[in-house]
């Protein structure tokens, strides 16, 4: 069985997360979405609402692609965690350069530490490259319309966490 593994900290889930999971379903039987643990970002939704809302989004995908999709949080090393869910493949998604050049670095790392574990890139598709949860949140926090960026279901909950 082939197990991929894409992280991140999901805060919270965009059209372009959602987009790049249902392209590596393409890649693997199993698609383990690792949601991290990253105190040093302050995420706005809970682990455990962000864990819910990538299994409720990706119900839909996992059906139409026959691939198990399975969030697992995680707090360790990402290659410790590949390791631990069985993947042999990270997936990433690079949105520009930028991403790139700090991707690259961390394959290396990553490499050196496990060298059975390889990584794949796969491109944002292009309307999606500007799509990033920072964004959007700032774009939510200030009253502006985010429908294009997430699903209605994850723009509710945004929504939600703004008036309290």
């Amino acid at each position: 069985m082939r197990i991929g593994l894409y992280p991140g900290t999901f805060d919270p889930v965009t059209v372009g997360h959602l987009d790049i999971i249902e392209r590596a379903c393409a890649l693997v039987d199993r698609l383990v979405i690792g949601v991290a643990i990253n105190r040093d970002k302050g995420p706005l939704f809970s682990l455990e609402e962000r864990v819910a809302m990538i299994e409720s989004e990706c119900k839909g995908i996992a059906v139409k692609t026959g691939v198990e999709i399975i969030a697992h949080s995680f707090e360790n090393l990402l290659i410790h965690c590949a390791d631990e869910v069985g993947a042999k493949v990270i997936i990433r998604g690079l949105r520009a350069v930028a991403d790139f050049e700090y991707e690259y670095q961390m394959v290396g790392m990553n490499r050196a530490m496990n060298d059975q574990i390889e990584t794949v890139f796969l491109m944002a598709e292009a309307q999606h490259q500007a799509v990033a949860s920072k964004l959007v949140k700032e774009i939510a926090r200030l009253g502006g319309d985010i429908s294009k960026f997430v699903t209605p279901a994850v723009e509710t909950a945004l929504k939600g966490k703004q008036s309290t």
